[in-house]
């Protein structure tokens, strides 16, 4: 049974010790090479002293087009071919190298890159333990003068050739800030760096080549469709190499930077900071949702069912989104002479309605969870890696904010399946309502709802779902999966399975009027004069408030003022009492003297 691993969690594999085991797959060493023959010589040296079996190594030299061409040192690995690609491109090399390769874990590695001697166990220890990783060595880059081929070969560390170096600053940083990329998985595809990075040969046939359409940034794009061909990531302190110098990106980052994300960003759908645009289309969506038209009496197909589920899915909060219609397309001819009759007529408005909509998509059959397989080697490009399908019955009308929220629990807690439950219905012989028709049994297939929506039985009673599927999720399950086994249990083993209501996510199964763009404008436009509004009302509401205490200031002060004239007062009065009083007595005293 092949190992299980939650997520990007390798740390539950545990390889072999190095030099204390046998080995038994073989690994291709690909190394594309434009001129640089000095810095190739020393890369052969350092492949000649590996501590990997010769016997299971082959190395392929991807000669691009250098003027004079490349010629093979005598100081090589014994299993090693020298091929021509005259077609200029990293990618074309590295394509190149992989049609040519047999082994069962291709590594690539620059042609300016030495490895140390143990450096390709360090990597293949790993593929033994599982077929569906990506590793990746430390690379320091030195400036030190270049060795002869010998002094590389003969060399027990390279370090002492090679130190003082500068670590691979940017990797470093985000193997510890994400736990060694386990914290954090959806990152891990950056890991797939072309200067040291081994991957199973069957899983670059399941992911394809890679895209030649590409200036820079060709080694991510990988990354991330290796991503979703199910791979974890592995970083590998044990494998250590030197860079020949620094890298073009050590260079010049920031313009390395701004060429690479004007391409990866329509390819990367995981880059959501380059997607802020709130109307682009993209070559990768980050959502297909796979809509199924309402089933009806009798099995005909419900054009207004099909409308307000997808015109919902298109005015919604989530603009990276595309839509595929199933239906027997095929079968519509040209327009009938009474077409009010034509027994496909809503099939017929469906097509007519959304025939000039570039986000939706008309497919004969519902895409299958796991993607097949390109044939390999492989040319071209691969398949795009949608990295999230919906599978939603028509008639389910999402709220204008629903898809987002299903993705942010789906991506923050990294399930790989979110099951809403929609509907349940009583079932009954002969009974066509949507709770039947709109999804497949349980026990319909292993596909984890590959051909449908899903409609689980429950005693005499059917539940209507719909379906958030993690392509990189059912892809691992797909690999993992035993004989007899449901794809979705295996999904649960490594991603997990959330089970939402609907009604809670805004889901309703009926349509709701769709604002649109205009009505979004104006929506936005009266909420922005609202807030203005109410801004300026606080200002004046504050002025008030500043002129209430400096009134209450003034009060204060004249009622200080006050206190001290009533004590003045106080005071004369009391002075006049005592002279009141002082005068009667005086007064009484010459009276009684004058009785006397």
């Amino acid at each position: 049974m092949i190992v299980r691993i939650a997520g990007n969690d390798y740390g539950s594999l545990i390889p072999p010790e190095i030099g204390a085991w046998t080995p038994s797959l073989r690994v291709s060493v690909v190394v594309p090479a434009y001129s640089g023959q000095e810095k190739l010589d020393l890369v052969l040296a350092g492949l000649a002293g590996q501590t990997y079996p010769a016997a299971l190594t082959e190395i392929i030299v991807v000669d691009n087009g250098s003027l004079p061409s490349l010629c093979l040192p005598e100081l090589r690995p014994a299993g090693t071919r020298l091929i021509d690609c005259p077609v200029p491109g990293r990618a074309h090399a590295r394509n190149a190298g992989l049609l040519a390769a047999t082994g069962d874990v291709i590594h690539w590695l620059d042609s300016d890159v030495v490895l140390d001697r143990r450096s390709v166990e360090a990597h293949m220890r790993w593929h033994h333990v599982a077929p569906y990783l990506v590793v990746t060595g430390y690379l320091r880059f030195t400036p030190a003068e270049l060795p002869a081929p010998g002094v590389v070969a003969a060399a027990d560390d390279l370090a002492k050739i090679f130190e003082p170096a500068e670590p691979h600053a940017w990797l470093v940083d985000l193997v510890e800030r994400t736990g060694g990329l386990i914290d954090n998985p959806h990152r891990a595809f950056s890991l797939h760096v072309g200067g040291a990075t081994s991957v199973n040969a069957a899983l670059l046939a399941q992911t394809g080549p890679m895209d030649a359409g590409l200036i820079l940034g060709q080694d991510t794009e990988m990354g991330y469709r290796l991503a979703q061909a199910g791979a974890v990531f592995v970083p590998e302190p044990l494998s250590r190499a030197f860079h020949l110098g620094p890298t073009m990106r050590m260079r010049d980052k920031t313009s390395i930077d701004r060429v690479s994300h004007a391409f990866v960003a329509d390819r990367i759908p995981a880059y959501r900071w380059l997607r802020s645009h709130p109307t682009r289309q993209w070559k990768v969506p980050y959502l297909e949702v796979v809509v199924e038209p309402a089933g009806r009496p009798g099995g005909g197909y419900g054009y207004d069912e099909v409308r307000a589920t997808v015109d919902a899915v298109l005015a919604g909060t989530l603009p990276d989104v595309v839509v595929t219609l199933t239906g027997p397309w095929d079968r519509l001819g040209t327009e009938d002479r009474a077409p009010l009759e034509n027994p496909d007529l809503d099939l017929v408005l469906i097509r007519g309605h959304y025939a000039h909509e570039p986000k939706v998509r008309f497919s004969l059959g519902a895409p299958e969870s796991v993607r097949p397989a390109p044939s390999y080697p492989a040319t071209g490009e691969g398949l795009p890696a949608v990295p999230y399908r919906l599978r939603l019955p028509a008639g389910w009308v999402p709220g204008e904010d629903s898809l987002a929220r299903l993705l942010d629990v789906a991506k923050d807690d990294g399930y790989g399946l979110v099951s809403v439950l929609l509907a349940e219905a009583a079932e009954s012989p002969g009974s066509a309502g949507r709770a039947e028709t709109t999804g497949n049994a349980e026990d319909a297939g292993s596909a984890g709802g590959a051909e449908g929506v899903e409609g689980r039985a429950r005693g005499d009673r059917r539940l209507v779902t719909a379906r958030l599927e993690r392509a990189a999720a059912f892809a691992r399950a797909a690999i993992v999966l035993a004989e007899g086994e449901d794809l979705d249990d295996a999904v649960e083993d490594t991603f997990g399975v959330l089970w939402v209501d609907g009604e809670t996510y805004g889901f309703l199964p009926e349509a709701r009027p769709v604002t649109g763009r205009r009505g979004s404008h104006r929506a936005r436009t009266e909420a922005e004069a609202e807030v203005a509004r109410l801004t300026k009302e606080a200002e004046r509401l504050r002025g008030q408030v500043t002129k209430w205490r400096d009134e209450a200031g003034t009060w204060r002060r004249s009622a200080v003022e006050l206190r001290r004239e009533v004590g003045g007062l106080r005071k004369e009065l009391a002075a006049a009492r005592k002279v009141v009083q002082y005068g009667l007595l005086s007064s009484v005293k010459r009276a009684l003297t004058r009785r006397r």
